[in-house]
C-alpha cells in the first residue's frame, strides 16, 4: 500500500461514522489474520499476560498492553521483517491487549480458591478464562456498530486512538521498539542481580524500635519504578498516603494500645505484645485496607451509575441496527452470540471443574451481559486503564454469593462456586473493555471486525494457559497471599465471599476501612489508590513514588516545551513498560529455577545463594544492606531519567 502521513482529522470526529474513510480503505484487501500475525500476536499476548499476572499478584495493578503491542508489532513487521502491512500489525496489537485484559480478569479473583485452602488446577483456570473471554468478545458484537460507528466522535476510546496513531507512524515503530527492548533488558538484568543472585536486597526496610517497632521500607525494583512513572506522581502519592496511615499510624497505634493485653484480640490468635509490625498488618490493618478497597469499588459504581444506565439504554437502543456490509463492517454472525451464551450457560452448570449451580450459571449470563455493555461503553469515555472492573466484580460477587446462599449452596463448596462464577463475570467485563478498545483501533485503521474478533479470542486461549501456569508456579514457590505474592485483589475478594457465607470476618475493622474510604471521597481524594496503599505493604507504595519522582523530573525539564514533553513522555512510557515486562519475565524465570531446585534438586546451584556466598555479609544482610539497595535504585533512576530525556526528534514548542 502507499504511505500516508497520518490519520485524517475525521478520525477524531467531525463526520458520521458511516462517512469516515479509514486509513486502509474498505475497498483495499490486505492480509490480516495471517500465520505471521497470529504467531506474533500469541507471543505478545502471552508476554503481556505473564508480565501482568506477575505484577498484579504482587501489587494489585496491571499495565495496558495495546499501545506497547502496537509498538512491538510495527517494529518487528516493518522495521525487522520489512512487511509493510498495517492490518497485520493491528491484529498483533489487538491480540496483545487480550493478554493484559485476561490477566486482570483472572488474577484479581481466581487465586481466592487457593486462599480458601483448596487446590487450583490449570484446567480450571483455562476453562473459566475461555468461558469469560468468549462472552466478553461475543457480547460486544451486537453493540459494535452503535458504539464504534454511530457514536464516532462522541466516544473517544483514548487507548484505541493512541494505538491507531502508533500504527500509522512509521518512525514510532522502529525507535519505539528499540526503546521498549532496552527497558526490557535493563529491567530483566536488574531483577536477576537483585532477586535472583541477591547481590543486594530488593526490599530493604528499617525498623523504628522507639516507635512501637514500626517499619519503613521500599521495594527497589525496576517494575515499580516503571509503574510509578506510567501512573504518575499523583497516584503514587495517594498510595503512599494510605501506606503512611497504615504503617506509621495504625500499626504503632494498635501496638501501643494492645501491648498490655495478655489474651489474643480477634482475629489474631496471639497477643499483640508478641506481634511485630508485619503480624499486626496481616491480622488487623489488612482488613481495614480491604474495607477501604470495597468502599472504593462501590463508590466508583455509584458515581458511574447515571453513565452506566445511560450507556446501557443507548447501547441497547443501537442493537440490531443494520449498516452497509463492507469488509470493515462485518462481524461474526449474531447466532454465534446466542449460541455462545447458551454454550457458556450449560458448561458453567454441568462441567465438574466449574459447576456453579443452576442459579450461578443464570447469573453469569445476566451479569456478564450487563457489565460487558457497561464496560464497552465506559472505556470509550474513561479508557481501559480507568475501567472500574474491580467495582463491577465486587458488585457481581455480592449478588452471586447472596443468591447461592439463599438457594442453600453454602460452605466451602458454595464459596468456590461464587468465586468461579465471579471470575467468569470479571474476565468477561475486562475482555469486553479491551475488545471495544481494539475494535475502535480497527475501525480507524480499516481492519475487519470479524477477523479481529477471531484473532482476539485466539489470543485469550493461549494466554489463559500461560496465566494459569504462572499462578500455580508462584503459589508453589512463594505461596499465594504471602509477603512476596500478596495477591491483594484476590485476597480482598475472598474476604467478601467468606464474609457473606460464614460471617466470621472482623467486620468492625472492615467498616473502619469503609469509613476511611468514605472520608476520602468527601475530601475529594481518589479512594482506590489511597485504599490500595493502606491495604498493601508500604514498600510497594514507596517503590511507586520513586518512579513518579522520575516522571516529575522529566516533566520539569521540558515544562516550557509542550510538544517535546509529549514526545519524551511517550518515550518514557515505552521504556518503563519494558522495565515492567523485563522484571516480570525474569521474575517468572527465577521462580522456575527456584521451583526446580527446591522440589527436585535440578540445577547447578541455588540461584538465590550466589550473592551472600561471594559478598561481605554486611552488604547483603547487615546494617549496610538497606543503603546498598538505596544506591542501586538511585543509579537505576538516574539511568532511566537520562535515557528518557535524551532527545531523538527535536520538536518546536
Amino acid at each position: 500500500m502507499s504511505e500516508k502521513k497520518g490519520l485524517s482529522h475525521d478520525a477524531y470526529g467531525g463526520t458520521h461514522g458511516d462517512n469516515y474513510i479509514p486509513y486502509v480503505s474498505t475497498s483495499t484487501v490486505m492480509p490480516e489474520l495471517t500465520v505471521m500475525s497470529v504467531i506474533f500476536g500469541v507471543i505478545f499476548a502471552i508476554i503481556f499476560a505473564a508480565a501482568n499476572t506477575y505484577l498484579g499478584l504482587k501489587i494489585g495493578m496491571t499495565i495496558a498492553a495495546g499501545i506497547p503491542g502496537a509498538i512491538l508489532a510495527t517494529g518487528i513487521l516493518k522495521g525487522i521483517l520489512k512487511r509493510n502491512n498495517i492490518l497485520e500489525a493491528n491484529m498483533i496489537s489487538a491480540m496483545s491487549s487480550m493478554g493484559e485484559s485476561l490477566a486482570g480478569g483472572l488474577i484479581f479473583i481466581i487465586p481466592a480458591i487457593i486462599l480458601f485452602g483448596n487446590d487450583l488446577t490449570i484446567t480450571t483456570v483455562v476453562t473459566v478464562a475461555i468461558l469469560g473471554s468468549l462472552l466478553g468478545i461475543l457480547f460486544v458484537i451486537p453493540l459494535r456498530r452503535f458504539l464504534i460507528v454511530e457514536e464516532h466522535g462522541n466516544l473517544i476510546y483514548p487507548e484505541g486512538m493512541a494505538a491507531a496513531e502508533v500504527l500509522v507512524s512509521s518512525s514510532a515503530g522502529g525507535k519505539g521498539f528499540v526503546t521498549m527492548m532496552t527497558g526490557l533488558i535493563v529491567g530483566g538484568v536488574f531483577k536477576f542481580f537483585s532477586e535472583g543472585f541477591k547481590f543486594w536486597n530488593y526490599e530493604p526496610e528499617w525498623t523504628l524500635k522507639s516507635y512501637q517497632g514500626a517499619v519503613f521500607g521500599a521495594d527497589v525494583t525496576a517494575a515499580l519504578l516503571g509503574v510509578g512513572y506510567i501512573v504518575g506522581i499523583e497516584i503514587g502519592l495517594y498510595m503512599f498516603g494510605g501506606a503512611l496511615i497504615g504503617w506509621l499510624g495504625l500499626i504503632p497505634l494498635i501496638k501501643f494500645i494492645g501491648g498490655g493485653l495478655t489474651n489474643p484480640l480477634f482475629p489474631s490468635t496471639i497477643p499483640i505484645a508478641q506481634m511485630g509490625a508485619w503480624d499486626i498488618w496481616s491480622k488487623y490493618v489488612r482488613y481495614i485496607g480491604a474495607g477501604g478497597v470495597i468502599a472504593g469499588g462501590v463508590i466508583s459504581i455509584v458515581k458511574s451509575m447515571p453513565t452506566i444506565v445511560k450507556s446501557f439504554k443507548s447501547a441497547m437502543a443501537g442493537v440490531g441496527e443494520k449498516g452497509t456490509k463492507n469488509r470493515t463492517d462485518t462481524d461474526l454472525p449474531m447466532y454465534y452470540v446466542i449460541g455462545g451464551a447458551i454454550f457458556v450457560f450449560v458448561l458453567s452448570w454441568v462441567l465438574p471443574n466449574v459447576k456453579v449451580h443452576f442459579i450461578g450459571a443464570i447469573l453469569i449470563i445476566v451479569l456478564t451481559f450487563f457489565f460487558s455493555v457497561v464496560s464497552a461503553r465506559l472505556v470509550g469515555v474513561i479508557g481501559t486503564s480507568n475501567n472500574p472492573v474491580s467495582g463491577m466484580t465486587i458488585s457481581s460477587l455480592l449478588v452471586i454469593t447472596a443468591a447461592l446462599k439463599a438457594f442453600g449452596y453454602v460452605g466451602k463448596e458454595g464459596m468456590i462456586a461464587a468465586v468461579l462464577a465471579g471470575t467468569v463475570v470479571c474476565v468477561a467485563t475486562a475482555i469486553a473493555g479491551g475488545t471495544a478498545q481494539s475494535l475502535k483501533t480497527g475501525f480507524i485503521i480499516g481492519g475487519t471486525p470479524k477477523k479481529l474478533q477471531i484473532g482476539m479470542f485466539i489470543g485469550t486461549v493461549f494466554s489463559a494457559a500461560a496465566i494459569g501456569g504462572i499462578i500455580l508456579l508462584l503459589n508453589n514457590v512463594y505461596g499465594i497471599g504471602s509477603k512476596v505474592v500478596s495477591a491483594p485483589q484476590a485476597t480482598m475478594m475472598s474476604m467478601v465471599v467468606k464474609g457473606i457465607m460464614s460471617g466470621d470476618l472482623p467486620w468492625t475493622l472492615i467498616w473502619v476501612g469503609v469509613t476511611l474510604g468514605v472520608m476520602c471521597e468527601l475530601m475529594k481524594i481518589p479512594v482506590l489508590p489511597f485504599a490500595l496503599g493502606l491495604y498493601l505493604p508500604i514498600h510497594l507504595s514507596v517503590g511507586v513514588v520513586i518512579g513518579g519522582l522520575v516522571r516529575v523530573a522529566v516533566d520539569h525539564k521540558f515544562k516550557t516545551k509542550v510538544l517535546q514533553l509529549k514526545e519524551q513522555t511517550e518515550k518514557g512510557i515505552l521504556l518503563c513498560s519494558g522495565l515492567v515486562a523485563g522484571e516480570a519475565l525474569i521474575g517468572i524465570l527465577i521462580a522456575i529455577f527456584a521451583f526446580l531446585f527446591d522440589k527436585y534438586g535440578i540445577g547447578f546451584f541455588n540461584i538465590g545463594a550466589v550473592g551472600p556466598a561471594i559478598l561481605p555479609k554486611a552488604l547483603t544482610e547487615g546494617v549496610l544492606a538497606p543503603w546498598v539497595s538505596t544506591l542501586m535504585i538511585f543509579l537505576l533512576c538516574v539511568w532511566a531519567y537520562k535515557t528518557i530525556v535524551k532527545v531523538d526528534n527535536k520538536l518546536e514548542g
